[in-house]
């Protein structure tokens, strides 16, 4: 039989039956729906953390250390069999440079954080202050922030940690645009004659290697004031309730850290940074250049291994949605062997004469096989729409929540081509599974007692 005629013989014995068959072909609906609603909440909440994360420029980023800091956060190194490490390097502008030239990285930035005194209406404020990329502006940590973002590179501007913000005032909106007077001792290095008579010198350092600390003051604009911690403390602004350009922070050449072990350790006064922040193009380019970052002689950390648990636990759950969403798909295929059973009875004279007039086993099973795919394939459809319905509806009512709580708003749920596809065409085959018993039955029926059957 034509593939054409077998259609037509298909919707021709829907139509006959057109409320039984609708309430069958809305049940595979249901099912599909409930389906691909599951999933799509699963599909929209992952696009949802990995947008958030990406835009954090955290998956993209590796923080790197000196090997000596690290072996002195981590303690006296015991007898090991295991191979030395590189040799050690200065975490300085030369190896700033260096790690600038690696092959796909767009930038590399000091780690710039640094105790301080704030003096705001005459009062002092103990606090700390952190160094901002200009490349921050897109990231997400700074959306929904009250005021604005830095003008420049170099304005003498600041944005305010909300916390902070309510320390420094009970109406924190109202700081913005007002002065604070900065107050921080800076780091400055000794000439030649400064030097040999010790002034302020590291010890152990040569006559051209000592610096000095002096007080100084910068008086900055609030313009902002923002929620979160960017970057959750990683990057080297987080942890900090002041936030500064990251270039006006390299001019403050404030001391820090860093600074402090230099003088303890009796090391040289070149500049070095506690650590940097590499950023490459892509995620996938991380391993490769954290891969070669140790080669040059110092210590990583990136969100590598957390990215890659982060996808597990998403496919986990798309896992257990997707079969919680099935089995609603499973009860509508009770539906449909109903349906055909039924068809079985009410049709066994149409069936003897289909077979009286030279149809075979085969042709019956393709003519109940059609039905039960058109069935599928209608439900399926519907169900999609109905499924991107529902979600639409959610992510609609959590907004309405979140705006109440004075939340941004975000897209929870989420119906991606392959999804919409892969639902139809599940739809289909479990359609096409159930179909199989009432087909096998229709074709086995004797077309003699099928004439006689009143």
């Amino acid at each position: 039989m034509k593939i054409g005629d077998l259609t037509e013989l298909a919707f021709r014995n829907l139509r006959e039956a057109m409320l039984r068959n609708s309430l069958t072909t809305l049940g595979v609906g249901v099912g599909v729906a409930s389906l691909v609603a599951m999933l799509s909440l699963g599909v929209g909440l992952q696009q949802f953390a990995s947008k958030r994360l990406a835009t954090s420029g955290l998956f993209n980023a590796i923080f790197v250390y000196s090997q000596a800091d690290m072996q002195e956060f981590r303690g006296p190194r015991r007898a090991s069999s295991t191979p030395a490490s590189p040799a050690s390097r200065p975490l300085d502008e030369s190896a700033r440079r260096d790690l600038a030239h690696l092959p796909n990285v767009t930038e590399v930035y000091p780690q710039i954080r640094f105790m301080t005194e704030v003096r705001f209406a005459d009062s002092p404020y103990p606090t700390s202050v952190a160094g901002v990329p200009d490349s921050a502006r897109s990231d997400g940590a700074f959306d929904g922030m009250q005021g604005r973002f830095f003008s420049s590179s170099e304005a003498g501007e600041a944005i305010l940690q909300s916390d902070f913000a309510k320390e420094l005032s009970d109406k924190p909106a109202t700081l913005i645009g007002k002065d604070l007077i900065l107050r921080y001792a800076e780091r400055q290095a000794l000439d030649s004659a400064d030097a040999a008579h010790g002034s302020s010198r590291a010890k152990g350092d040569s006559a051209d290697s000592g610096f000095s600390v002096v007080p100084h003051e910068r008086q900055l604009r609030i313009i902002g004031i923002v929620d979160t911690e960017p970057e959750g403390g990683f990057g080297g602004f987080g942890r900090s309730r002041v936030f500064i350009p990251l270039q006006v922070a390299q001019q403050l050449s404030a001391t820090d850290v860093s600074d402090l072990r230099q003088l303890v350790n009796g090391s040289s006064s070149g500049r070095a940074y506690s650590s940097l922040t590499v950023r490459v193009k892509s995620p996938g380019d991380v391993e490769n250049a954290e891969d070669a970052i140790k080669g040059m002689g110092f210590a990583t950390f990136s969100l590598l291994d957390t990215t890659k648990n982060l996808r597990l636990f998403f496919t986990v759950i798309d896992l257990l949605l997707g079969i919680f969403g099935s089995l609603a798909l499973a009860v509508a295929t009770l539906g449909i062997v109903n349906t055909l059973v039924m068809a079985i009875l009410e049709r066994r004279r149409e069936i003897g004469v289909f077979k009286a007039l030279g149809a075979d086993d085969r042709d019956v099973k393709q003519l109940f096989f059609a039905e039960a795919g058109v069935m599928g394939l209608v439900g399926g459809i519907g169900g999609v729409f109905l499924g991107w319905l529902i979600g639409r509806a959610l992510t609609f009512g959590t907004n309405v929540y979140l705006s109440r709580q004075n939340l941004p708003a975000v897209d929870i749920s989420a119906v991606p081509l392959w999804l919409a596809v892969g639902a139809i065409v599940f739809a289909v085959v479990v359609s096409l599974i159930a179909g199989l018993y009432p087909a096998s039955r229709a074709a086995r029926l004797n077309p003699v007692e099928a004439l006689r059957y009143e």
